[in-house]
């Protein structure tokens, strides 16, 4: 019996193919850090003050610190309000000056801002300060929401479509909402254009290490993972010096849209998993792309090995081989099944949420141990002798090497 694990030990488990594909698909981790640059990089609370221009038609010629004295009151502890102003009324400078302005309100034509860290954000370009200030960790959330609904949604598609679909659609809606994020004129543009960035995000990120490590053999099959979190981190490093420099946020966002349109050609030409494409039957493009992958990592794998892996992967999807009619094994899952959900009830009320949730994860882990303990154990076995059958019916026994 030959699975898909053999496969990958006769033409790399990786070798150049590999190597190619995950850095590809790894890539644009590096500048998915920088989305968090426009709601990460703000001042939330910056010093400013109410727009009062309306006075300058009665008196172009005031100083800035006229202007605020006339139109602008000041807090308990002699500050300028950050947040009210003076009505607008239509007298003469003089009549101002004489009577003295008594009644606020809230800034009516915007805010000024000063002692600015940052040349340009979220909070200045679309005023989130005083009773919008709130709108700011709405972003956060609306972001991450995006991320979440993306990964559930990519997910459950990745298996009917394939992790190579899943896997250029999230980086198309990544590369466009990422320009549009950065063109928004109001705040709910933001909020909406933000959401797709983050659902294209999250879609993205899960099937490409999936689709990454679906061609990369058991003893290298963390490689795809980690180098994931890599070019993560070596991106929010780079993140830090392209903010201190341009200190723009819609500058950075469109700086970040560059190499996700790269992203978007070369994302065609990925290879989908050759996994999947056995699972779900189509073996000539599986093959095809096993005998490619051999091809650039230059070890050649043979006809009758593609067959043994098709003819298991085929065998291993029948549900009669259980020796059971398939309407007994259907029976049996459900029948398995209402006593284990019966004792849950029963020990959520002994032992409470906390203590059976520890215990199912312990059982968990150490049943999968097990598992992967008694297939490797069994795995030996078969290689040590496997027993086949000629063409004539006659049985052999081959002898193999670990």
């Amino acid at each position: 019996m030959t699975d898909f694990g053999e496969i990958l030990r006769n033409i790399g488990e990786f070798g150049l193919f590999q190597k190619i594909t995950l850095i590809a698909l790894c890539f644009p981790n590096f500048v998915q850090t920088f989305l968090f640059a426009s709601f990460v990089f703000i001042q939330s609370d910056p010093d400013r003050h109410c727009n009062t221009d309306w006075i300058l038609s009665a008196a172009p010629n005031l100083t800035s610190e006229e202007q605020l004295n006339l139109t602008v009151p000041r807090e308990e502890d002699g500050t300028f309000s950050k947040c009210e102003m003076f009505v607008p009324v239509s007298w003469d400078i003089d009549t101002i000056r004489e009577y003295r302005l008594n009644e606020t309100t809230g800034c009516q034509d915007g805010w000024v801002y000063g002692n600015m860290l940052y040349k340009a954000t979220i909070v200045t370009d679309f005023d989130l300060v005083c009773g919008q200030a709130s709108l700011v960790e709405v972003i956060q959330a609306m972001f991450m929401a995006g991320v979440l609904v993306g990964s559930l949604v990519f997910g459950p598609f990745a298996e009917s479509f394939g992790r190579k679909r899943a896997t250029q659609i999230p980086a198309v809606l990544l590369s466009v909402f990422t320009v549009t994020t950065a063109l928004c004129p109001n705040v709910y543009l933001y909020l909406v254009s933000l959401f797709l960035v983050g659902f294209g995000a999250g879609g993205y990120r899960v099937n490409s290490i999936i689709l990454s490590t679906e061609w990369i053999g058991m003893s290298k099959r963390s490689w795809g993972a980690c180098v994931t979190q890599l070019f993560s981190a070596i991106g929010e490093c780079v993140l830090a010096g392209m903010i201190y420099g341009i200190r723009n946020w819609r500058l950075a966002q469109l700086i970040t849209a560059v190499p996700l349109a790269v992203l978007i050609i070369y994302i065609w030409f990925i290879p989908e998993s050759a996994r999947w494409l056995l699972s779900r039957g189509r073996k000539e493009e599986a093959k095809q792309l096993i005998v490619k992958a051999a091809a650039i990592n230059k070890h050649p794998v043979s006809e009758s090995l593609l067959d043994k892996v098709v003819n298991h992967i085929h065998q291993g999807r029948n549900m009669q081989n259980f020796g059971l009619s398939i309407f007994v094994t259907q029976l049996l899952y459900g029948v398995f099944e209402v006593p284990s959900v019966l004792l849950s009830m029963w020990l959520l009320e002994i032992l409470g949420r906390k203590i059976l949730f520890i215990a199912t994860l312990l059982i968990g882990g150490v049943s999968s141990i097990l598992i992967l303990a008694t297939n490797r154990e069994r795995h030996d076995n078969i290689q040590e002798t496997d027993i086949h059958t000629d063409e004539t019916g006659n049985n052999w026994t081959r002898k193999g090497t670990n």
